[in-house]
């Protein structure tokens, strides 16, 4: 069993931003969540870690809805990297690592072997064990968005997720970022704005337009020119890589065949 959601819709401020969405995603599987801003990528990813409560469906982790669950059972089983993430007390990389290890900490403290391993790990994957004593204010914003990844690793969860993550990332770390999570051994929700990164990477796309699904499958099936004009309102051309053999995606200036001018 895994976190999904069922039929799940969302209004706020009078508006439906998620309308009617069901996730079955497959244990270890990596999905891309697609669609411009407004789409509903960053509401969809707050329901399924129940920052907010769905106005109608359900979201579930291994068959009971997140509401019925303690706090603390969710976190040892969700991690949730955020946009926005930020820390206010200027603190070591170190420690805001560890703090993905207090979900796993009882009353009387956790095992803190375990959790300095998990800590370490979790430094070494993103690439950060150089900076664990630093000072988080003197680190970049992409240094910053792997901090707060790190410490998402370090709760060691079963189900990722990840709102544009490659937000401030070079591209390198992009890369890094993304081969990562489809190397661990969890199950990833991970909302991009890069399609061939997305298709690069991920084994099953859901492409949200006004809160509802309008396409999901596998990129090779998802990503079409179609598609792609209907969504984002752009003219693309998409082919198969030689090396990857997965899809990859050119745009092209200039306005959609009978619709409205490419946004910028």
């Amino acid at each position: 069993m895994t976190l999904r959601t069922r039929e799940v819709t969302w209004s706020r401020g009078g508006r439906l931003v998620v309308d009617g969405v069901t996730l079955s995603p497959r244990p270890g599987e990596t999905i891309g969540l697609l669609g411009p801003n407004g789409s509903g990528k960053s509401s969809l990813i707050r329901l399924l870690c129940g920052a907010v409560r769905p106005t109608s469906g359900a979201v579930v982790l291994d068959g009971t809805p997140l509401t019925e669950l303690a706090r603390r059972d969710a976190a040892r089983a969700i991690a949730t990297v955020t946009q926005h993430a930020d820390t206010v007390v200027d603190i070591v990389v170190r420690d805001i690592v560890a703090l993905g290890r207090i979900p796993h900490r009882g009353a009387f403290g956790g095992d803190r072997q375990r959790d300095s391993e998990a800590v370490a790990d979790a430094l070494e994957r993103t690439g950060l064990t150089h900076k664990a004593g630093e000072l988080w204010h003197r680190l970049s914003g992409g240094e910053k968005q792997r901090v707060h990844i790190a410490r998402a690793l370090a709760q060691q969860p079963r189900e990722l997720l990840l709102d544009e993550p490659t937000n401030h990332l070079d591209i390198r770390y992009q890369l890094d970022l993304l081969q990562l999570l489809t190397e661990l051994p969890v199950t990833t929700v991970v909302a991009l704005h890069d399609l061939n990164l997305a298709a690069m990477f991920c084994d099953t796309l859901m492409v949200l337009k006004n809160g509802r699904v309008v396409a999901a499958g596998p990129p090779d099936e998802v990503l079409t020119p179609e598609l792609i004009a209907d969504v984002y309102e752009v003219n693309a051309a998409v082919r198969i890589d030689d090396q990857t053999n997965r899809p990859l995606v050119t745009f092209r200036p200039g306005r959609v065949p009978g619709g409205a001018p490419a946004r910028s």
